[in-house]
């Protein structure tokens, strides 16, 4: 996990997530996930170029079984972007970080 990344978990999705005043990424991802392991340095890149105007959060699909069920997440990685409570991106597979940011960065104003 990179220094701007925090750990989402069942316990603080709503308060870290869906509560958030700032757009939140989340990278589901699992340890054993090739294109997982790819896209990761991208996500602690956003983290670190979009600080302030965003949070990034990274859910293991392994220990938090719930939620990935609960947000229909069926293949990894999947990247969401969660504003007001609600997902209103959603980027499956691994993609260049040109194409990510092509999808997040619409979403930050």
């Amino acid at each position: 996990m990179g220094a701007k990344t925090f750990e989402v978990t069942g316990a603080n999705f709503t308060s870290d997530v869906l509560n958030s005043e700032k757009p939140v990424l989340v990278d589901f991802w699992a340890e054993w996930c090739g294109p997982c392991r790819m896209v990761a340095p991208l996500v602690d890149q956003i983290a670190e170029e979009y600080d302030g105007k965003i949070r990034v959060g990274k859910l293991d699909t392994d220990a938090q079984q719930d939620l990935a069920i609960q947000f229909q997440v069926m293949s990894i990685p999947t990247l969401m972007l969660f504003k007001g409570g609600k997902p209103v991106a959603r980027i499956t597979g691994f993609q260049p970080k040109d194409r990510l940011l092509a999808q997040i960065t619409p979403h930050l104003t």
